[in-house]
This record gives C-alpha cells, sequence and structure tokens, in this order.
C-alpha cells in the first residue's frame, strides 16, 4: 500500500455494502464469515496494471471495512481475500484470483477465459482439491467505482388487470430495426427509442419484460465453439447492467436509467428477469470470479456430507443459499437498488422455487417470501415467479403466497394441445378462467395466473405451427439440447412451405391462439415478435444463438402486418370489456340480487353444457355476463354480456346462438374474418339463430340489450 492511502486509511463503516463514493473518498465494506483478510486492488484506467494494493483494517460482524481517501467515480477495483484453501470443509480462498464486488454498480471489460481464472489446477489429479497460485487480474473484468445517482420514478403501479406483459431481448429486439440509428441498435438506447416504444404502445403493450441486463458470463465451452450465453442467465455482478448492451460502454449505468425513464414516459412498465438462484461460478470446477472466493461456504448451498461439492437444484452447477442472513440481504440490497436508484417496476424470477428452498424444501413462509410481502419497497412491485427447478418438489405452480404473480406453463401447454386437435373442452375451461383450480386460494386473484403461450424459451408461435420437431442443429448439440415436448403442428409440412392452403391455416392458427391469450382470465403474455409472426427456424432452445435465429426480423410479410394489426383489436377488446379480464375469479354461481349469472358454459346446441358434451366436445362456448360487479365498482363497459367460441375441429360447427336478456348478437371478431375489424360490428344476429362456426376459429359476440325504461 502506498504511503498516500497509509496515513489517511481509516476504519470506515460496515452498514454499507460495496464500494460508496462520499466526495471525499470511497468507504469499502464486503462480507465474509470465513475469511482472514480482504485486499482492495486498484487499477489504472485501462484496468491492464494494478497500481495499489491496500488491506481493509476492520473487521465487524463479518464485514471486512475501510475508507480510502480522495478514491473518485471512475477508480478500477477488485478483491483479494486470504483463507483456507480448503473444499472439503467448503473453503476456497486464493488470493491470487481477482474478485468481484458483488455490490459494484459498475464492470468494466469482459473475462477472458484463461486456466487462471480457475481457483485449483487444471488437469491436476486431485482436480479442485490443488491450489494455483497464477494471478488472474489480467483476465477478469474489473469493478468501478460509481457517483450516486438515485432515479427515484417509482414504479407506475400499472392494475395487474390492465396488465399486458411483452417479452424481450435488449440486443435482439432493435439489432435489425429500421428506425433505430445503426449505433444505437441492440443497446438500452436503441430499446429506449421513440419508434420502439411508439410500437408497443400502439398495439396495447402496458409492461416489458427484459431477458437478464445484469452483467454476465459467456460460459466458456461455448466461446469454445464459437457461441454465447445470449440469454444472459448466467449472472455474475448483480447490481451492475451488462455493458455489451450500452451503446456508451463506460456509462451504461446511466444508459439504463434513461431508458427506464423513457417507458415510464410512455406509460409502460419496466420489469426484469433476474436470475438469484445460481451465479456464473458454476460447481467444484468452476472459475472463481467473485462469491466462491469471497465465502464459498456462505454464500452457495454445499452437500452436506462432503462440502467440495454442490447442491444443484438449478441444473447449472451450483444454487445460492438463501438460508443464510448475509446471502438473503444480498439478494433483497440488489432487488432494493433496482427499484430504488433504477426505477424498474417489478422482477420476474428465474427459478423461483429456488428462492423459497429453505433445509426442508419449498417453503411459501421462507425468508425470502416473507422479506418480500412486507419490504416497503418489494411489495409495491409486480413480482413473477417461474415456479419450478430440477430439485425434489420444485414444481410449485400455485403455491407462491398471496402477492405474487406465476407463469403458468399449464396454460401454455393445454393451450397449444387444444388448438392442435389433442385437448377438450373440459382441460380449457379452466385455463380460461385463470386457472382457479391451483390459483384460487388464501384471496388470490386471477391475475395471479401469467398466461402465456410462448416464451424465450421453446418455439416462437410461427414455429408453433411450423414444425413437429426442434430443430437446435446450429446450438452444436447433436439437435439433443431443448425439450421434444412443443405440443406443435406444422398442417402437412415441416418448416416453410409455398403451399397457400397450409399456409392459410398457419396464420389462422397463430390468430386464434392469440385471441385465446387475450381473452383469457389472467396476466397475458406476449413474446416479442410473435404479434407479427416471427420465426427461429425451428429453434426451441436459442440461448446461445446471438445472430439471426434470435434476432427480431423487422422485415414484416403482408400476413405479418396483418397479425399484428389483429393483435392490436384483441387487446383493444380486452380494454373495452372489463369482464375480459376481472381481478377475481369468475362463478357459475346465480346472483339473486343482481338477477345474473356471470358465467355461463354454452354447447353448440345453445343450451348449457352437459357433463357428457365436456370430454368430447372441440367447439363451445362461454357466455359471460359484466353486470355481476363487486359493490360499488362500475367502469365504461362493466354491463356487457359477451359469448365467446372457440372451435378447434377443423370442419365447421352449427352453433345455436344462446338466449340472454337482450335483443341481438353483434359480432366482434372472428378470427376467420381477421381484416374485417370494426365492419364486423355492424353484423346483427337474433338469439337462437344458427351461426356457422368456420373450422379452427375463435368468435366473440356481445348483446345488445334493450334499453331499461323509465
Amino acid at each position: 500500500m502506498s504511503d498516500s492511502f497509509a496515513k489517511r486509511l481509516k476504519e470506515g463503516s460496515p452498514a454499507e455494502r460495496g464500494a460508496v463514493y462520499d466526495g471525499k473518498g470511497v468507504n469499502f465494506a464486503v462480507f465474509s464469515a470465513n475469511a482472514e483478510a480482504v485486499e482492495i486492488c486498484l487499477f489504472d484506467q485501462n484496468g491492464e496494471k494494478e497500481t495499489d494494493r491496500i488491506r481493509l483494517p476492520e473487521y465487524t460482524d463479518q464485514i471486512f471495512h475501510g475508507w480510502v481517501p480522495d478514491l473518485r467515480p471512475g477508480q478500477l477495483y477488485g478483491y483479494r481475500v486470504h483463507g483456507p484453501y480448503e473444499p472439503d470443509q467448503g473453503h476456497r480462498f486464493n488470493p491470487n484470483k481477482l474478485l468481484l464486488d458483488p455490490y459494484a454498480r459498475e464492470h468494466f471489460g469482459q473475462i477472458e477465459w484463461n486456466p487462471a481464472l480457475f481457483g485449483y489446477e487444471l488437469g491436476h489429479a486431485d482436480k479442485d482439491l490443488s491450489f494455483d497460485s497464477r494471478d488472474s487480474a489480467a483476465f477478469m473484468p474489473k469493478c468501478v467505482i460509481t457517483d450516486p445517482k438515485a432515479q427515484h420514478l417509482g414504479p407506475l403501479k400499472t392494475p395487474w388487470t390492465d396488465t399486458v406483459i411483452y417479452e424481450t431481448h435488449v440486443r435482439g429486439y432493435t439489432l435489425n430495426h429500421p428506425r433505430v440509428p445503426r449505433r444505437l441498435r441492440g443497446t438500452y438506447a436503441g430499446l429506449a427509442n421513440r419508434h420502439v416504444i411508439d410500437h408497443l404502445k400502439s398495439i396495447g403493450i402496458t409492461t416489458i419484460e427484459l431477458l437478464p441486463i445484469q452483467s454476465f458470463v459467456a460460459d466458456e465451452y461455448l466461446v469454445d465453439k464459437g457461441l454465447t450465453n445470449y440469454w444472459g442467465y448466467n449472472t455474475i455482478g448483480f447490481f451492475a447492467p451488462d455493458t455489451r448492451y450500452a451503446a456508451d460502454q463506460d456509462d451504461a449505468l446511466t444508459e439504463v436509467r434513461r431508458m427506464v425513464a423513457a417507458y415510464h414516459e410512455a406509460g409502460i412498465e419496466v420489469i426484469m428477469d433476474v436470475v438469484y438462484n445460481h451465479t456464473a461460478e458454476g460447481n467444484e470446477l468452476g472459475p472463481t470470479l467473485s462469491f466462491k472466493g469471497l465465502d464459498n461456504a456462505s454464500y452457495y448451498r454445499l452437500m452436506p456430507d462432503n462440502k467440495r461439492f454442490y447442491i444443484n437444484d438449478t441444473g447449472t452447477g451450483n444454487t445460492f443459499n438463501l438460508t443464510k442472513t448475509a446471502s438473503l440481504q444480498f439478494v433483497v440490497d440488489s432487488l432494493r437498488y433496482w427499484a430504488n436508484e433504477i426505477g424498474v417496476d417489478g422482477f420476474r424470477f428465474d427459478l423461483g422455487t429456488i428462492l423459497a428452498r429453505e433445509l426442508d424444501g419449498f417453503d411459501s413462509e421462507s425468508g425470502f417470501l416473507r422479506i418480500c410481502q412486507q419490504d416497503p419497497t418489494l411489495t409495491h412491485l409486480k413480482l413473477i415467479a417461474e415456479p419450478w427447478d430440477v430439485g425434489p418438489g420444485g414444481y410449485q405452480v400455485g403455491h407462491f403466497p398471496p402477492g405474487w404473480a406465476e407463469w403458468n406453463d399449464k396454460y401454455r401447454d393445454t393451450t397449444r394441445d387444444y388448438w392442435r386437435g389433442e385437448a377438450k373442452a373440459n382441460e380449457l375451461a379452466p385455463r380460461l378462467l385463470g386457472s382457479p383450480d391451483m390459483f384460487n386460494h388464501s384471496g388470490r386473484q386471477a391475475w395471479a395466473s401469467v398466461n402465456f403461450l410462448t416464451a424465450h424459451d421453446g418455439f416462437t408461435l410461427w414455429d408453433c405451427v411450423s414444425y413437429n420437431e426442434k430443430h437446435n442443429e446450429a446450438n452444436g448439440e447433436d439437435n439433443k439440447d431443448g425439450t421434444s415436448d412443443n405440443r406443435s403442428c406444422n398442417y402437412g409440412v415441416e418448416g416453410p412451405t409455398d403451399d397457400e392452403a397450409i399456409n392459410t391455416i398457419r396464420w389462422r392458427q397463430c390468430r386464434n391462439m392469440l385471441a385465446t391469450l387475450i381473452f383469457s382470465q389472467g396476466t397475458p403474455m406476449i413474446v416479442a415478435g410473435d404479434e407479427f409472426g416471427r420465426t427461429q427456424g425451428g429453434n426451441n432452445n436459442a440461448y446461445c444463438q446471438n445472430n439471426e435465429i434470435s434476432w427480431v426480423d423487422w422485415r414484416l410479410s403482408d400476413e405479418g402486418t396483418r397479425l399484428s394489426k389483429f393483435t392490436t383489436r384483441l387487446l383493444a377488446l380486452r380494454r373495452r370489456f372489463p369482464i375480459l379480464r376481472r381481478a377475481r375469479f369468475l362463478t357459475e354461481a346465480y346472483n339473486p340480487e343482481l338477477d345474473v349469472k356471470e358465467l355461463t358454459w354454452v354447447s353448440a346446441s345453445g343450451g348449457e353444457m352437459q357433463q357428457e358434451e365436456w370430454t368430447q366436445a372441440q367447439c363451445f362456448g362461454v357466455m359471460l355476463d359484466g353486470r355481476a360487479q363487486p359493490s360499488g365498482i362500475m367502469r365504461r363497459g362493466a354491463d356487457a354480456t359477451l359469448l365467446l367460441i372457440l372451435n378447434s375441429w377443423h370442419d365447421v360447427v352449427e352453433f345455436a346462438l344462446p338466449k340472454a336478456e337482450g335483443e341481438e348478437w353483434k359480432l366482434l371478431l372472428d378470427t376467420n374474418r381477421p381484416d374485417d375489424g370494426e365492419a364486423l360490428e355492424q353484423e346483427l344476429f337474433a338469439q337462437e339463430q344458427i351461426y356457422t362456426v368456420t373450422g379452427r376459429s375463435v368468435l366473440l359476440f356481445e348483446l345488445i340489450t334493450k334499453p331499461v325504461s323509465a
């Protein structure tokens, strides 16, 4: 340590983790329950030369801390940590390895894969039991001291009942966008471009959900194959935005803040997909980048009989240990940071079951979930769980506590099955209602079910109607990766075809599934490009494809443009009629006070569905009476009565329009006539009139009621 620092170095404070600039210097504080000493390593502006090494002078409540004078924002740094190297006891300290500060707000540079990144000697007979003395600093990114500039936007708090989520990727969404300046394409600034935001707003999106933007690592085995971790589910910097998505890589933090502000100005929420279930350090044979070298035994779940090995409930090599106070605090601090200082509106938690795992498995009263329910910041955000992992008892759809929403894969599977003719009315019906069989408990409401047809993981919507099998050859794993359970149908030809009849069916099936999604109770989620028929060429696991396979192609065909306009109309109808987006679950019970029954299942005969019809019908309807409102709540369209008809049968069905208290049925939408739009609303049909429902189609009618006499 140089004399200039040594003479004025102070003990500082353990209160706030990370490197905190106060105008005169920087306070460093880092947790480790088992380390013996922590050193700060300072680097020149290029991150190439280590200019100083400072041992933190104080240790309080398992926090090493110290205040260093004269350091300013922009200074590059990292940690070296001393302690026992005893893998069998869970300890992997190695001061030869430069470590990232878990609380660093920015990173400089990227990992360059090299044997020096590993705490043990590669190829050694005892593998990770050996000790590697090579210095890793030259191959590591560096942490950046930042000037705290809290954004304090506050969440938009769009009601869950009005929420329409759009899942997208910062880079892939704009890299080919013709109206985004070329230098901004694929960046945070590009995503904030007004033409991008205008498109989302015009079709009716209220909330964008971004695939991981926290600093992540491209896996070595992918880099060796000329690929990368495109999706970003391999986080190492949980406070730092990934600089690869920044137009100005020297100020990614400001760019992210401006992006969030631009969406808020347009009235669109921003949700981050976050990965707190594991880190990029992998298992016992993985690199030492941060947590493993800071305090491996505290941050990770280790096998109780041999702490050399990691519990792998994530399928990625390691599992973050939220049963430890310091780890739990770290995750919550990170979430609060993104909300309070960046302004995001919520989070989607990858492999969310992990976060609620206690020693005996999933617990809806786990420490993490309890914190989320009472924390003054988190309780006001949108919290969405991916409610499964690969560990024992890992599938927990519907079991998260009140206040949470959850991805509903049963909705995806059943809806796909229904439209390819593999599911009947009795299977689809509960999915149309927000899956009350899974979510109607503990006062939870229908919005808790996040309904989706597709996600980043799997086929796009167009590929669902174009391929029977996955085509992942480009991933370099002999097409063995990715699921084979696609529940898709190519309608006669695998992949692209010039057959007009097949293409007609495919586009109509896209409309049918989108109509089903948007007219179902619950929270709809659309994947970027599905609104105009984006394809990945049948690749259902494009996690490593940073290329045309994953990038959104904005050169829309005529049919793609028609589908986009149709999606816009669907979302406009959802906004127009609150009965399509109720908070509470709809019921078939008769309301004597209002003399209405808000939910009636209708068969093609026009009468109520009979028991024997449920397991046979591929064409059925549901009548929704919007007059049955909670006391005191009335909104435009609240008193509408709608009839939704779904026909997955390949042929026409003669459907008798049911009797109801009113005069005529007005046709609002027919997926077989996508271009007619509002002209359909001029068509009126008498009750009990036979309407010919085209094979594979969705229809929506509104009942035109008699005026109430004075």
